[in-house]
């Protein structure tokens, strides 16, 4: 299993973006003939409209490749040593000459899984020659320093690996890439590292599929096709939470009750347990006041 996810992690391509994120010829010749970056940007979001993005620059920007000539999806990033952008790049490791991303993340979490494992299992049977090398009870051949050496190995590895290990697996509980770490993608409504984080259980599916039989099996089970990931449903256009909140009013209690229109008074204040309450006490409150001014009319005539 070791030497098949190795295996699969170096000679799996990346995944690169399809053939619908470039741009058509007419608009390719339009965005290199423009010298100003509004215009460029217009030809872009243009281009992009109907495209599944939903993440951009820090500057508000479409995110482009100049070098591959394509509109960048969510998540993807152009890899300088591999020379092509790389659908949900996590990063380019050099154990493996290959860039990490969408199509073979699953087989680089494995790799690391079965290394920490095949590192503890040499530690572990080397463990009991060590502790007679290290109080004398070993013959005194060549052998102890190669017993030596081992064990000195297998545990740095086990280190080295358990902290990578760990790091990765933390990165798929909150579904973020080594890149996303450091700079978040931005949204309409501003930076979030936890943009496309879906809870823990949906993360690790996003990742390792839904059949839990072929999780421990170096096979690509990854779900989506790299180039569309769904967000956080409080990940939305804030014009249309405008709108909703207008169209839609308030109507739960507790913690999320909203506030309503118009202050409270005192005697009123743990009265009213809703807003609806609030309404229907308005009409009797004008009611109320209508009629004792009406009383204060009829007495002053009389």
């Amino acid at each position: 299993m070791f030497v098949w996810s190795y295996w699969k992690t170096i000679f799996t391509s990346p995944a690169s973006p399809s053939t619908e994120f470039c741009l058509s010829k007419a608009d390719k010749e339009q965005y290199e003939k423009e010298e100003r970056p509004e215009s460029q940007q217009e030809i872009l979001r243009r281009a992009a409209k109907d495209l599944p993005i939903y993440t951009t620059t820090a500057s508000r920007a479409i995110r482009y490749c100049d070098r591959c000539q394509l509109i960048k999806p969510d998540r993807c990033h152009h890899c300088s040593a591999c020379d092509i952008c790389v659908l949900k790049m996590d990063h380019h490791c050099p154990w493996v000459n290959n860039c990490v991303g969408f199509s073979n993340y699953k087989f680089f979490l494995l790799f690391l899984m079965y290394s920490l494992l095949y590192c503890l299992f040499v530690a572990a049977t080397v463990l009991q020659y060590f502790i007679k090398f290290w109080t004398n009870e070993l013959s005194h051949t060549h052998a102890k320093f190669h017993v030596l050496f081992l064990f000195f190995v297998a545990a740095m590895f086990f280190i080295s690996i358990l902290s990578l290990f760990s790091y990765h697996c933390w990165l798929v509980g909150k579904n973020r890439s080594t890149i996303e770490t450091f700079r978040a993608p931005t949204f309409r409504n501003g930076p979030d590292k936890n943009g496309f984080s879906l809870g823990c259980s949906k993360n690790l599916r996003e990742v390792f599929g839904d059949e839990k039989k072929y999780w421990l099996l170096p096979i690509f089970t990854s779900l989506g096709d790299g180039c569309n990931f769904p967000t956080r449903l409080v990940i939305m256009d804030p014009e249309q939470l405008t709108v909703s909140s207008q169209n839609e009013p308030a109507k739960s209690s507790g913690a999320n009750q909203s506030f309503p229109t118009r202050p409270l008074s005192e005697s009123q204040n743990r009265l009213l347990a809703s807003e609806s309450q609030w309404v229907e006490s308005g009409p009797e409150e004008e009611n109320v006041k209508s009629g004792a001014k009406k009383h204060i009319i009829v007495s002053l005539e009389s």
